[in-house]
């Protein structure tokens, strides 16, 4: 039996019968009637509304089912009024039940002002929306009392997360196609925010100042692959520029009007390598200038000792956010960014490293999972609209060339990660490599010769860009110092003044 028996004589909310007098779902039937009276007279309505709400947000299904007619007809530029509907309508059963096509004159003598068309629509769509969450939640306790073996809690919690998350992301109307008007004024704003900054950057910038020059700062929706081999300082890197990242962090009014942040960034920072404890213990020796094994071996003296602990208080403060849970799926990972997104903020996603993450299921091949992995990474920084670095290894092919400078080939399932990636840029020391090149003391000649090129390239170190989608390639210099993990500007004989290591 249908729901809706007449409007109102009053102009209150319509009778419900039958089953619905039981129900507490939420929901209004006249919003959804006036509505579809006021489209039926101006199909003009029915284009200000179509972003927001859709034939399944209607509750009574008659009500849906004529919005659906209404909506194929105008599509095809036709009218949609009650006697067009008619046509299609007079042998539906539950419009029979309602007084046949005359309810559909009844509705659009009920129509409302075409002003208040969005609200009505915004009032039907959050009620659905209300009766969806109920839903979920239902199907969440169902799951849950369904104690077996192939259904894990946890994988329950991230099926939750991800519908809720894909419930929230209903609502969004800026959606679809955006005018070409739409989209010159965004890369003008992004134009002004560099401008602004001197010409220098329009993306988060990491605190390195020749890096921001080549990149332009961190871009939102970018993926950036930062590769090496062991000891290269991958996550040196990566901790630095997460530090720089959150100690500049400042909250205010952006140029678009929104509210975030407008230097710096709350980073999200997943360590699958190293424990959250050791990730702050690298950056704390940065910060205080204490060397990384004294930490660990707790060998400081009082002076040290009080350096690390004033910087830890000065940097309690900052918004950088560890998890350090190992061998997490792309499918947790990607909840996890959400759900820190939706509580904290996110500007800046870190994820050392990639052949660490674990595929959302088993794949025939290794180069498979790790396309799924990198495309689930470029998906979340487009989706989170955020720059996400992902550190990555590189084969041992390197180690067997003189110049073992690396490139793209060298990257390990390079097809998916070379081409996923909008940035792939690789951290090289050759100090490292020269260091086990030291030949015998009594080779006097070759000792001069090594010791000659270790001052050359002692403190130093080079990212190299080996890929940049909308920028150069090439190569930039910094300073090394391996005692504190830290990278820093390069300081340069003709620039006074200018300090290597200096943030």
């Amino acid at each position: 039996m249908n729901e809706i028996t007449a409007f109102s004589p009053e102009g209150g909310q319509p009778e419900i019968q039958g089953e619905a007098k039981g129900e507490s779902l939420p929901h209004n039937i006249e919003a959804e009637q006036q509505l579809l009276g006021a489209i039926l007279t101006n199909n003009e309505i029915f284009d200000r509304v179509a972003s927001i709400i859709k034939s399944q947000h209607f509750y009574d299904p008659v009500h849906a089912r004529i919005y659906e007619v209404a909506e194929a007809r105008i599509a095809k530029n036709l009218q949609a009024t009650p006697v067009t509907l008619k046509a299609f309508m007079e042998d539906d059963e539950g419009l029979k039940e309602l007084g046949g096509p005359s309810y559909l004159v009844r509705l659009a003598g009920a129509a409302i002002a075409s002003f208040a068309a969005r609200d009505y629509a915004q009032i039907i769509y959050d009620l659905a929306i209300r009766r969806e969450l109920m839903g979920l939640g239902k199907d969440i306790a169902a799951k849950a009392s369904d104690v077996s073996v192939a259904s894990e809690p946890a994988e329950q919690i991230v099926e939750a997360e991800q519908a809720l998350y894909k419930l929230g992301e209903q609502g969004r109307t800026d959606t679809g196609f955006t005018s070409f008007l739409s989209a010159v004024k965004e890369a003008v704003t992004s134009a002004n925010a560099a401008y602004q900054r001197d010409g220098g950057l329009s993306g988060v910038s990491t605190g390195l100042d020749d890096l921001d020059k080549k990149l332009g700062g961190l871009h939102r929706s970018d993926l950036l692959i930062l590769a090496g081999r062991p000891s290269m300082g991958k996550t040196a890197l990566t901790t630095n520029i997460a530090f720089n990242v959150a100690k500049a962090y400042r909250k205010g009014l952006r140029p678009d009007g929104t509210e975030g942040a407008v230097n710096g960034g709350v980073v999200g920072f997943f360590s699958l390598e190293m424990s959250a404890e050791q990730l702050a213990a690298r950056v704390l020796s940065e910060a205080s200038e204490v060397p990384s094994e004294q930490i660990r071996k707790g060998d400081m003296s009082e002076t040290e000792f009080r350096r690390f602990v004033d910087a830890a208080r000065e940097f309690e403060a900052s918004p950088l956010f560890i998890d350090d849970t190992p061998a997490l799926p792309i499918s947790q990972l990607a909840a996890r960014a959400r759900r820190l997104k939706r509580t904290h903020g996110l500007d800046v996603l870190m994820v050392d490293y990639l052949q660490l993450v674990r595929a959302a299921s088993a794949k025939d091949s290794r180069v498979n999972e790790v396309s799924e992995i990198t495309q689930g990474l470029k998906a979340i920084a487009k989706e989170l609209d955020i720059p996400v670095i992902a550190l990555s290894q590189l084969s041992r092919q390197v180690e067997n060339r003189e110049d073992k400078r690396p490139q793209l080939s060298d990257l390990r399932e390079s097809g998916s990660i070379e081409q996923d990636a909008d940035v792939v840029m690789f951290v090289y020391r050759e100090e490292y490599y020269k260091e086990r090149e030291k030949p015998s003391d009594d080779n006097l000649e070759g000792m001069a010769k090594w010791q000659e090129d270790m001052e050359r390239v002692h403190g130093k170190a080079e990212v190299i860009i080996g890929k940049q989608r909308h920028g150069p390639i090439g190569t930039v210099e910094l300073s090394f110092e391996g005692r504190y993990t830290r990278f820093g500007n390069l300081a340069r004989s003709w620039e006074q003044g200018s300090g290597g290591g200096d943030f």
